[in-house]
């Protein structure tokens, strides 16, 4: 795609999504990082509802770790994949005390040597947490960078690759505007196409 189009589908997106950001509810890095790993396949609404109660009783990775994995198993379950997420945080709250004294490393090596920390999960921390210009590629931003032609990657990190040329410092904010539209309006299923505002710069209705 020719930079000035992908430029003018960020501008109307910005003017569509003023208020684009993370919807996930944290205080800390950690806090971040743990509900990133329980957002995988779970609505940010469940894993905001689930870390209130979960954050009371473990927002550190020792408390974590002292929390133990059947308790957090319960706390964790509608989130769903609930025993290998609660393996993965334990595994990672474990590695944090162990090798960075409790602190959520800042580098994309450091965080995906992490259990159950793939690409994404790492970029989203980089992103809020550290400020670095990073993609996190998602469903959403899959889909919509897809249809928009932004990218005709087949995975994640081809499409990652394909939105950091085209965006360069502009690709953390791309990412939320992204989540947004694809959250809100370029849906999987039944996409809201009548009320998209970059409509005439898509390519899944021709």
């Amino acid at each position: 795609m020719e930079s000035s189009k992908a430029k003018k589908i960020f501008e109307v997106l910005t003017k569509a999504y003023p208020n684009a950001r993370c919807e996930l509810d944290y205080s800390s890095n950690f806090e971040l990082l743990v509900a990133t790993v329980l957002s995988a396949q779970c609505t940010d609404k469940r894993v905001n509802i689930v870390t209130t109660e979960l954050f009371k009783l473990a927002n550190t990775p020792m408390a974590m770790v002292e929390l133990g994995q059947s308790a957090l198993e319960k706390i964790i379950r509608s989130c769903g994949f609930y025993r290998e997420k609660s393996k993965n945080i334990l595994a990672l709250s474990n590695d944090l005390v162990a090798k960075y004294n409790g602190e959520v490393p800042s580098t994309l090596e450091e965080l995906t040597a992490l259990k159950g920390v793939g690409r994404k999960t790492a970029n989203v921390v980089l992103s809020e947490a550290f400020g670095q210009n990073t993609i996190a590629v998602d469903t959403h931003v899959f889909r919509v960078s897809r249809r928009l032609g932004f990218s005709e990657g087949k995975t994640p990190l081809a499409v990652e690759k394909d939105l950091m040329e085209l965006f360069k410092e502009n690709a953390s904010k791309m990412h939320q505007l992204l989540i947004f539209h694809g959250r809100y309006c370029c849906k999987s299923l039944k996409p809201m196409c009548g009320k998209c505002a970059v409509r005439d710069g898509c390519y899944f209705e021709k």
